[in-house]
Order: structure tokens, then C-alpha cells, then sequence
């Protein structure tokens, strides 16, 4: 697995943080960045309604720090002019690319023609496609769902339409619209993309461990993988996906550095956010990130329960005492678990 290039921009290792609403905003996108091995970056996916009516809130999700680069912008929509008058400002941001959402299946934003809405309609993300590439100079890639429904199955023939269009990177996460965030990714499908088109092609789906993702990119051949729920598990993976790809040994943190980088989050969120905000957010990671270490349920109900920032910071030090006070404290491997895809999902997240 090789790096890639979107253009003359390098994904270098070959691995992306994938979109996640309501996840992945400016401090989640640097604390991951630096864990190491994130070849690319993507914000949450922002409404091109509330950014082209200058809402403050879609306006903050395009903020981004130099560290992040490459960084893309990821904007949904349904209406031509608004798709292309976002485009537009998030270059003005400067962003390094510029990412169209097909893949979101809230029905919030189903219903209002966005995300994998579009698929039902190719005409008109294929306007969209197109005015976009006259309206900015940056790359323009998607992200897409494999079709709307069972019914419904084609990403193919979107595929091949947007490089007709100038789409310079497509991104496949292996479940359609109906299937939400049920079942299993189909990745067949993806490789079936990625031997139809000559432009880049990048998988995702499930990919929570470096063995089964290392499996899916033997299988389908594609050019990068996205992770994006396995990072709120284990902010890691990328440099240990990034290690093995290297032919080293992944990187295993120990109890202390897990702690550190609890309270660094923490930190980062308390001087961008109001503390209440701030605190849901601790409680949001903290949720994923312990699960699979020792203790890590009572923790969990312990900190759902703090109502401050000092009983969180309290709880947190508690807890991995505890942990570094023990001689066995698991073996550093994140067991695979369940997510609440409620938290993750964009409908939860998504702006009117």
C-alpha cells in the first residue's frame, strides 16, 4: 500500500480520517493528527445552506490549523448554486481540498436532496459535480454510499460519471443508504469501483482493526483506507496501520499515555468550547476510548454521571491510577465493540 496523490497532493501514509458529524471537528482532527500516520484529514460535513447564509456555526466547522494539512473541507446539499457558492468559500479558507458529501443517509438531510440523496437523482449531482469544478481550482472529490437502497445498487455508473466530471478521489464507504450503519461493509463493491475508474479510489467500512483493514485493501486494491468510528476507539490506529505498513511493529500505548491523551483532549476542548459542550464531548470520546480496559464500564458510568469539569478531571485520575497501580491492565489490543452509531450518526448532527 503505497502513498497517493489527489492532484500534486501527496496522502502520505495512505490512510484518512473519514468524516464524522458531530466527531470530527477541529480538536478531535488535531488530536488524532497528532498520534501520527493520517496521510489526510476531513471536517465534519458542513450545510452549504447554513455556510452560504453565513451561519456561524457551518462557518466555525471549516476553521482548521496548518498541522492538519492536507485538509479537506466536506460540504453537503442539494441545490446547485448553494453546492458551488460553499465550494467556493471553503477554498477561500484554504482548504486543500474540497470533499461533496453522497454518503450521509440521515433522512434530515435525505429529505432536503444532500448526502446519499443524491444518489437517487445522478442528473443533479452530476450538475452539482460540474459546477463546482468551473466555480474552484482546488480538488474536488466525493464521498458516496453504494447505492441508495438494495433496489438502488449504483455506485459504479456514479463512479465513472463523476471522472467524467473532474472528480479527482472517490470515496467508498460499502453500505448503501438503507442499510445505515447496519451490517457489514460491502467491499466487493468497492473494488468494483476501484477496477472501473482511473482515478484514485478509497475504502470504507468497518475497518476497526489493522488486521481486517490491512485484509480489505489486499482484497479490493484500493489506493487509501478511511477510519473513522475505529479512531474514537483507538486514536493510534493510524501510526499502528501506518507502522505495520512500514513493516514494523505496531505502536502500543501504555496506561499513562492513554490518560494523557484523555486530558489533552479535554484541555483542547475547554479553550474552544463552553464547558458544558466541552464536558459532552470528554464524555463522547471517553466512551469509545475506554472500552476494551480493564474497569472501563464503571469508569464509563462514573464520568456519564460528572457534572463538572473538576469531577471529570477527579474520575479520570481515579481511574487510571487504578489502572497503573495494577499488574495487568490488558494487553494494549482494542476489542472490537458495538458503537452507539446514535452519537455518530449525521442525522443527529446534521443542520437544517
Amino acid at each position: 500500500m503505497k502513498p497517493f496523490k489527489i492532484r500534486d497532493i501527496v496522502i502520505d501514509p495512505p490512510l484518512i480520517l473519514s468524516p464524522m458529524a458531530g466527531v470530527t471537528d477541529y480538536t478531535f482532527r488535531r488530536l488524532i493528527k497528532r498520534r501520527g500516520g493520517v496521510g489526510l484529514v476531513v471536517s465534519e460535513f458542513i450545510s452549504v445552506e447554513g455556510l452560504t447564509r453565513h451561519n456561524p456555526k457551518s462557518k466555525r466547522q471549516m476553521r482548521f490549523d496548518e498541522e492538519e494539512r492536507p485538509y479537506a473541507v466536506q460540504i453537503f446539499g442539494g441545490k446547485v448554486d448553494r453546492m458551488a457558492m460553499g465550494a467556493e468559500m471553503a477554498q477561500e479558507v484554504g482548504a486543500d481540498i474540497l470533499d461533496v458529501n453522497c454518503g450521509c443517509p440521515a433522512p434530515k438531510v435525505v429529505k432536503n436532496g444532500g448526502g446519499s440523496g443524491l444518489l437517487r437523482e445522478p442528473a443533479l449531482l452530476e450538475a452539482i459535480l460540474k459546477e463546482i469544478k468551473k466555480t474552484i481550482t482546488i480538488p474536488l472529490t466525493l464521498k458516496l454510499r453504494t447505492g441508495y437502497s438494495d433496489a438502488l445498487i449504483n455506485v459504479v455508473d456514479v463512479a465513472k460519471m463523476a471522472e467524467q466530471c473532474g472528480v479527482e478521489h472517490i470515496q467508498v464507504h460499502g453500505r448503501t443508504r438503507e442499510q445505515g450503519y447496519k451490517g457489514l461493509a460491502n467491499w466487493d463493491l468497492i473494488k468494483q469501483v476501484k477496477d472501473a475508474v482511473s482515478i484514485p479510489v478509497s475504502g470504507n467500512g468497518d475497518i476497526t482493526t489493522i488486521e481486517y483493514g490491512m485484509s480489505k485493501w489486499r482484497e479490493s486494491g484500493v489506493n487509501g483506507i478511511l477510519i473513522g468510528r475505529g479512531a474514537m476507539q483507538n486514536p493510534w490506529i493510524f501510526r499502528q496501520f501506518a507502522d505495520v505498513l512500514a513493516g514494523n511493529e505496531p505502536y502500543i500505548p501504555d496506561v499513562s499515555e492513554k490518560k494523557h491523551v484523555l486530558l489533552e483532549f479535554f484541555s483542547m476542548c475547554r479553550e474552544e468550547m463552553a464547558e458544558i459542550v466541552a464536558l459532552g464531548k470528554m464524555k463522547q470520546l471517553a466512551g469509545q476510548f475506554t472500552k476494551g480496559l480493564v474497569g472501563g464500564a464503571q469508569f464509563r458510568q462514573t464520568l456519564y454521571h460528572s457534572h463538572s469539569a473538576e469531577e471529570i478531571l477527579d474520575n479520570i485520575s481515579i481511574y487510571f491510577e487504578t489502572l497503573e497501580s495494577r499488574d495487568t491492565f490488558g494487553d494494549g489490543v482494542i476489542e472490537q465493540v458495538d458503537l452507539d452509531l446514535a452519537e455518530l450518526s449525521c442525522h443527529s448532527f446534521a443542520s437544517a
